[in-house]
């Protein structure tokens, strides 16, 4: 049976909670995408992409000077570099994935055969291991720079996550995907939604939370608080963190099936990676 969760839906100014709520992944797609069509009826749909820039006119102002000469750059050289370099038995990553590095738009997706959801990082070491290559570091370093390049490669591509219907299992991940954004963990109690769906546009501390639409298209970023490229699971961890709570391994099943449902939620929005924040 398919489980259920809360979806929080806006009513007014308040924000209510609707627990039970049965709903199949395309109602939850609509009703997400709709939601913050009428929360900001200004910004054009595909500009969620662009993250908080796309609701913080002064951030944006300073966003798009930094991209005039972006921080990624050496990440997106460093990739291709990785992309091309043979690994010790002569082959490269072509040979894993012969369409070329302009792929991010198929990832993350469900393999019937393997039972589980595929992200990119998970391919990408998967490739270095039938090689014979150790893997990569899932959070930042090597691996970030090789996704920097493809991301790039990629841009313009539309997100268009499928929840096959042949296999309960795929609509199983989604659902713990979603279950995972809705659910309250940590010292503080706090959701994912509590942030990026009840308060979007409003202020934590020096910083405006942004919308959870168009959160997948953009990684992997770099972040001046970081001082790197980093992967999306990275962050996934930091917030994990921030609201005191004990953080997933990257990769592992709960932030796949994260992955998963958020990218799904963003279906239609373009890609625009790799992306530069604060």
């Amino acid at each position: 049976m398919k489980k259920t969760l809360m979806l929080i839906v806006a009513f007014g100014a308040g924000v209510s909670a609707l627990p039970n709520a049965q709903a199949t992944p395309q109602e939850d797609l609509q009703r997400f995408q709709s939601f913050y069509a009428q929360r900001f009826p200004n910004v054009p749909k595909d500009d969620f992409a662009n993250g908080v820039y796309a609701i913080d006119p002064v951030g944006r102002a300073n966003w798009e000077a930094i991209e005039e000469f972006p921080p990624y750059e050496t990440a997106i050289s460093e990739g291709e570099n990785l992309w091309n370099t043979p690994f010790a038995n002569g082959k490269t990553y072509k040979d894993c994935f012969p369409d070329g590095p302009a792929i991010t738009g198929k990832y993350p997706h469900w393999s019937k055969e393997r039972g589980m959801v595929i992200t990119l990082p998970w391919s990408i070491n998967e490739c270095r291991q039938a090689n014979g290559e150790k893997p990569l570091d899932l959070k930042h370093g090597p691996l970030a720079s090789l996704l920097a390049y493809m991301a790039f490669e990629s841009r313009g591509q539309i997100t268009n996550v499928q929840i096959p219907t042949d296999d309960p299992r795929a609509l199983e991940a989604y659902e713990k995907g979603k279950q995972f954004y809705f659910g309250k963990r940590g010292q503080l109690n706090f959701s994912c939604a509590n942030c990026h769906i009840q308060n979007p546009g409003n202020m934590l501390r020096s910083e405006m939370l942004s919308p959870a639409l168009g959160h997948t298209t953009h990684w992997p970023v770099y972040r001046s608080k970081w001082g790197q490229m980093a992967t999306l699971h990275r962050r996934f961890i930091g917030c994990n963190e921030q609201v005191r709570a004990k953080a997933f391994e990257p990769e592992g099943e709960e932030y796949r099936n994260l992955e998963y449902f958020l990218t799904y939620m963003s279906n239609g929005q373009p890609l625009n990676g790799p992306g530069a924040r604060k």
